[in-house]
């Protein structure tokens, strides 16, 4: 009840002073992270940060449609493909030289290429565990949340400076902003073509989400031998993943009604808003700003390394 709370002021403050719920929810999270504490409530926190983060992430396929996806044709998918694909390893081989080990870099990188703080979620929840897998977490969501908000403002100005057309405009803020809330935001204030395109790429890149988690985990799963709460190891395909992967198919297949899939959407969003909220409580702010400025350095290379390989893109299409 309390990360519902928390979530449901969050969403009320997004709506009334214009800012990210999701950044809204994580630092009211963090500013009752007493509650954590408190025996009655802290079971109910931690199954809102694991259960209903895992939830909200097999809801998202529902907003995924394989032959709306294949619109955009092979050039563009393949770019994006690219690019997402670059950024994960463009992180991981940087990393070292910041002081940071691949857990860290596999989560901001993979947060930075696929869908920001959702991502971001969905790669910590298959990875192995240790004292502060929460504070890598919170200060993911944290970055990539920023960034993608600076990115809303500063990318549709750079679309306008360099005489983008919708197709290339669209492209670059769907291929570039983390979150996809700043991706419509940004799109649809320069144009509503612009807007369509920059949300079908975005959606692209969401969809690569599952396909990715899951080949993490079969890695990670053979290379660390990791065990859950009960002692026991993973199972071979994470549920949340197979969540993602049926629900995919089925609105691939036109199988899930237009309200049905916009319902399961609008919970997938609550979800994922009250699992951040717990999440937060569960942290300890002065922990995760701890990370320094080698962690703040890595993300914001991954940012502009993505936008760099895009627009490379951009231009060699055009």
């Amino acid at each position: 009840m309390v990360a519902v709370i928390v979530a449901i002021t969050a969403k009320f403050l997004s709506e009334h002073y214009d800012t990210p719920a999701m950044l809204l929810a994580l630092l009211l999270g963090i500013a009752v992270s007493f509650l954590s504490e408190d025996d009655k409530a802290k079971v109910g926190i931690g199954f809102s940060a694991k259960t209903l983060l895992r939830l909200g992430v097999a809801l998202l396929g529902v907003r995924i449609s394989f032959g709306l996806m294949m619109g955009l044709g092979i050039e563009l998918i393949a770019l994006v493909v690219v690019s997402v694909l670059l950024t994960i390893g463009f992180g991981l081989s940087i990393a070292r030289f910041l002081g940071h080990k691949w857990r860290f870099a596999f989560l901001t990188a993979g947060s930075v290429a696929i869908c920001g703080a959702s991502a971001a979620m969905a790669i910590s929840a298959i990875l192995p565990k240790d004292e502060r897998s929460e504070e890598r977490l919170i200060f993911t969501v944290m970055g990539v949340t920023v960034l993608s908000t600076i990115a809303m403002v500063a990318y549709p100005i750079l679309v306008n400076y360099m005489g983008m057309n919708e197709l290339a405009g669209g492209l670059f803020l769907g291929g570039t902003i983390h979150d996809v809330a700043q991706v419509v935001g940004a799109g649809f204030s320069i144009s509503e073509e612009t807007g369509d395109t920059a949300t079908l790429v975005k959606l692209f890149r969401v969809a690569m989400l599952a396909p990715i988690v899951l080949f993490a985990s079969l890695i990670i799963r053979r290379f660390h031998e990791t065990t859950d709460e009960d002692g026991k190891r993973p199972p071979l395909l994470p549920s949340f993943v197979l969540g993602f992967l049926v629900l995919a198919t089925l609105n691939s297949f036109g199988l899930i009604p237009a309200f049905v899939a916009e319902t399961l959407s609008g919970w997938s969003r609550w979800f994922l808003l009250i699992a951040i909220a717990a999440v937060g409580m569960k942290s300890n702010l002065k922990q995760v700003l701890s990370v320094g400025g080698a962690a703040i350095a890595l993300i914001i290379l991954e940012t502009l390394f993505i936008g760099g390989i895009i627009l490379m893109g951009i231009l060699y299409l055009t």
